[in-house]
């Protein structure tokens, strides 16, 4: 399956983002989707996870209630949206694909969980 990401910008402290990742090639249905960030310098972290049905979804600490993941599978597209964004914010955006497995719920915060990556999309905040 292709991941295509979008939505990233440059947005002042306080302000929302709504990222998209959008798949092809597989039936989208049958994955389990997950957000990842990256700073240079830095690993990549988890933000955000979201079953194939849309029914579970597990956050990062640091969200703390500022971003919400959904999904949509009819338009094969997984979103992130994020409101009172600071400029710790900043990063690249990942989303990731997992085929629907019951050991993703152990693994669904881990880069390794996933088998699929999109390119990335640029998430700048300034202060």
């Amino acid at each position: 399956v292709q991941l295509q990401a979008s939505g990233g910008g440059l947005v002042q402290t306080g302000g929302s983002l709504k990222l998209s990742c959008a798949a092809s090639g597989g039936t989208f249905s049958n994955y389990n989707m997950g957000w990842f960030r990256q700073t240079p310098g830095k690993e990549r972290e988890f933000v955000a996870s979201i079953s194939w049905t849309g029914s579970s979804s597990s956050y990062a600490d640091f969200v703390k209630g500022r971003f919400a993941i959904s999904r949509d599978n009819a338009k094969n597209t997984v979103y992130l949206q994020i409101d009172s964004l600071k400029p710790e914010d900043t990063a690249a955006y990942y989303c990731a694909a997992a085929r629907t497995d019951s050991t993703w719920y152990s693994t669904h915060r881990k880069e390794y969980g996933y088998d699929y990556w999109g390119q990335g999309t640029q998430v700048t905040v300034s202060s």
